[in-house]
């Protein structure tokens, strides 16, 4: 089963591609690891995409897609791939879109967990990080795993640990510009999105198009993912 899986920051993505991971057998193929391992490798396209990115310029994706394209047609895609992370707007969509049927690769399934940004936002902001075990998950907007109380404080609700808040979650302006991108419905990831839907009910409902609620907890998400994936 080949998939794209669609997200804002805060929505639970990374940890929902997991899950699909496991369940299908299939690799995780996260767009920003592929630009760096082909930059470390020192292939033709990392070259050119490093020039881009030394220069602070976005890598064109006349580089981006045939490295996405040579990524999914490594032997550990044959049984099937999650992207994430890419495409990022409606052109990148209609590109990724004409080089899979180019390369006669199937795209079987695309993933949409919605969530308001608002929700969204406040999820990353209150991640918090056990000083114990950074896999213990603590946030203080979500009430399933929000922190413990102990002498006034908050501690990880696991194991009674002290918490900090990453430096990242806490940039408001940092967050809204990549909310930004991905809320754009002209110009950005819900138009490529968007792309995929019309694709679909212009062909016979493939790929299948598969929406969540991200508003639940993490089980409640997967529990209906897995339903509707089948």
């Amino acid at each position: 089963m080949n998939i794209l899986i669609f997200g804002p920051n805060g929505s639970g993505k990374g940890t929902q591609g997991a899950v699909v991971q496991k369940k299908y057998n299939v690799t995780h193929i996260e767009s920003g690891v592929i630009f760096r391992e082909n930059i470390k490798g020192g292939t033709d396209l990392g070259k050119k995409a490093k020039e881009y990115i030394d220069r602070g310029d976005l890598v064109p994706d006349d580089i981006t897609i045939p490295m996405i394209l040579d990524r999914l047609k490594k032997d550990d895609c044959k049984k099937g791939w999650l992207l994430d992370g890419f495409p990022r707007n409606d052109e990148q969509a209609k590109a990724l879109d004409e080089a899979l049927k180019k390369a006669g690769i199937q795209l079987d399934c695309v993933i949409e967990i919605l969530l308001d940004r608002e929700i969204a936002k406040n999820r990353i902001m209150g991640r918090r990080l056990c000083a114990a075990d950074n896999n213990h998950p603590n946030n203080i907007f979500i009430d399933a795993i929000k922190p413990a109380e102990k002498d006034g404080e908050m501690v990880c609700r696991v194991c009674g640990g002290k918490l900090s808040a990453r430096s990242d979650d806490q940039d408001e302006a940092a967050i809204g510009k990549r909310h930004d991108i991905y809320y754009n419905t002209k110009n950005g990831t819900l138009a490529a999105v968007e792309y995929f839907k019309k694709l679909s009910q212009n062909s016979n409902g493939s790929p299948r198009i598969i929406e969540l609620d991200g508003k639940p907890g993490v089980k409640e998400v997967s529990e209906e993912l897995m339903k509707k994936l089948g």
